[in-house]
C-alpha cells in the first residue's frame, strides 16, 4: 500500500509560495559530492538554490540550465558549504527511490508565474 502523508487544510497548503523560475546557471560546488549552485531567475528577483543533484545526472549544466522549473521560495534560508541556499527544486521521483526529474509546466510561461 502506498503511504500518503497526513492530510493537511487548504490554509496550511497556501503557506508554501511555489513558482516557475529560469535556471539562468548551474555551477558546481567542488567541496561537496552532491550539491550544485542554481541561479534561477524568477521574473521580478534571482535566487540562489542549492541541489543535491550531481549524483542523478551526468552533467547537471548541460541538462537543465535554461530550462523552467518549480521552485518553493519561501523557506527559511539554509547555508551549506558557505553559500545561502534560498529556496528548494521541487522534483519527482526522489522520494520513490527513482532518478529525479524536474516538476516543468507544459508550455512556457512568465517567469516568476504562482503554482496553485
Amino acid at each position: 500500500m502506498v503511504d500518503i502523508k497526513k492530510a493537511i487544510s487548504l490554509k496550511d497548503l497556501d503557506k508554501i509560495d511555489i513558482r516557475v523560475g529560469r535556471i539562468r546557471l548551474v555551477e558546481d560546488i567542488e567541496q561537496s559530492n552532491k550539491l550544485v549552485k542554481l541561479t534561477v531567475n524568477f521574473g521580478d528577483f534571482e535566487r540562489v538554490i542549492l541541489v543535491g543533484m550531481k549524483q542523478e545526472r551526468e552533467n547537471p549544466k548541460a541538462e537543465i540550465e535554461g530550462k523552467q522549473a518549480l521552485f518553493v521560495v519561501n523557506l527559511e534560508p539554509r547555508e551549506m558549504f558557505g553559500i545561502q541556499s534560498h529556496g528548494m527544486l521541487f522534483d519527482i521521483g526522489y522520494e520513490d527511490g527513482i532518478i529525479p526529474v524536474l516538476a516543468v509546466p507544459e508550455k512556457e510561461i512568465p517567469d516568476g508565474s504562482r503554482a496553485g
